[in-house]
């Protein structure tokens, strides 16, 4: 039997590659709403970030969430996702 290959993603927070299901999603969806997607399977552009609060503290003192959809984040919704990220371990 063949083995499958593993989708590997990258985390914007520290920059390593990790399979996708060791990953958390953060999504933006057509009318620009950005949300967390534990499943994976939301429709919209994607981020990658790991289970770890210190990678998306990274990620939003470097601003790569802001480059990665091409807008401006409010600081309510970091706060709202480091409560999520909490409450996911």
């Amino acid at each position: 039997m063949r083995k499958r290959k593993v989708p590997l993603r990258m985390c914007t927070g520290c920059g390593e590659m990790k399979p996708k299901k060791e990953l958390v999603r953060i999504v933006k969806n057509a009318e620009g709403e950005i949300s967390l997607d534990v499943t994976g399977k939301k429709p919209g552009r994607g981020a990658y970030i790991c289970k770890n609060p210190d990678c998306l503290k990274k990620a939003k003192k470097q601003k790569r969430l802001e480059k990665a959809f091409g807008c401006a984040l409010p600081d309510e919704l970091y706060s709202r996702l480091e409560e999520e990220l909490a409450a996911d371990e």
